[in-house]
């Protein structure tokens, strides 16, 4: 298709080009008649004598040749420094005495202009992927957040109130560490999530054995059953509850596939990671909380937010719950 600008359309080329050599039109007549130039009118006739109608059609305004060109060699060593150490267009334009603006055309064109594109391990351009509907994968992990102690802890405390908040629990609970540390506790937190919708489903416990994962998958998969969502697959780290025998058994027993991440690779599994930054600055630290049951109590409150109304960036803005197409309200 011509360009906005344009002064002829593939049809009035063909037009002016069957004037000139089928009417016998000269150069100037038939340029006058369309507004172009008599140079313009040769170059069209040219071709139809050559090419026929097909001739009429835009080509590549690309040069055959462009001896300007970075080399490929050139090309490789940006890259590789790009990759490897991680420098930015006047470090790598520096140490290959070429100029800083030809870097970044190189690692625009090669997509590696930013660094967030690159995985940091490997070096290598970071592949994102999204399954097609609901429940053909789901994500679980398991996060931890520390305990509160009565009146509040150290994220919004000063050390001392906050030492102070933990004796005092301590002597309340009797529970204590090594030197007769207080020992408030950790909060598992048993996560899952849809890779496509990004729905979120999450319970908090006191320990991270198979047991309880298997009690959590077991709900949630209930759960998304609830809304309308048959789950597929699940993907998991390779944690120890992850891998025993239990846990593949419930897996067959669901009707679920159960794949687990490379080792050392989290980012397969970056879905869930960020989901777990976003309740830790949406939930666990989002105020002062003055013990760990005031936490707790406000989780299910803010998962309805999270799923129905917290705008999704990778969703376009909307919130996930706007993925389950086939939810009953949906059509009324």
């Amino acid at each position: 298709m011509s360009h906005a600008n344009a002064a002829l359309t593939p049809r009035a080329r063909l037009r002016l080009a069957q004037l000139v050599v089928d009417r016998g039109w000269s150069y100037t007549a038939a340029a006058k008649m369309f507004m172009v130039s008599p140079r313009t009118a040769r170059k069209w006739s040219d071709r139809y004598r050559g090419e026929g109608p097909a001739g009429m059609a835009d080509r590549s305004s690309r040069p055959m040749t462009s001896p300007a060109k970075t080399p490929p060699h050139a090309v490789r060593r940006i890259v590789r420094l790009r990759w490897r150490h991680r420098l930015g267009p006047i470090q790598i334009a520096g140490l290959l005495a070429m100029p800083a603006s030809t870097v970044h055309a190189v690692l625009t064109r090669c997509r590696i202009n930013r660094l967030s594109r690159i995985d940091r391990v490997t070096g290598e351009p970071l592949r994102r992927y999204e399954h097609p509907h609901p429940g053909s994968l789901i994500h679980v992990d398991v996060t931890k957040f520390a305990n509160i102690p009565d009146g509040g802890g150290h994220k919004f405390l000063d050390r001392r109130a906050s030492k102070s908040n933990a004796r005092a629990t301590a002597h309340r609970t009797g529970k204590r560490g090594n030197n007769y540390r207080p020992a408030i506790g950790t909060a598992y937190v048993h996560t899952v999530i849809d890779d496509h919708s990004r729905l979120a489903y999450a319970e908090i416990h006191s320990d991270e054995k198979a047991a309880t994962a298997i009690g959590v998958l077991q709900r949630a998969v209930a759960w998304l059953a609830d809304h309308g969502v048959a789950t597929e697959r699940v993907l998991s780290d390779n944690g120890s509850a992850y891998k025993s025998h239990a846990w593949r058994d419930a897996c067959t027993e669901l009707g679920i596939t159960h794949k687990r991440t490379r080792p050392y690779r989290p980012q397969t599994n970056g879905k869930i990671e960020r989901f777990h930054r976003t309740m830790a600055e949406g939930w666990a630290y989002a105020r002062l909380y003055e013990s760990t049951e005031q936490r707790n109590t406000t989780l299910p409150a803010w998962l309805h937010f999270y799923n129905h109304h917290r705008a999704h960036s990778a969703l376009g803005g909307r919130p996930p719950v706007t993925r389950l197409t086939n939810l009953p309200v949906h059509h009324n």
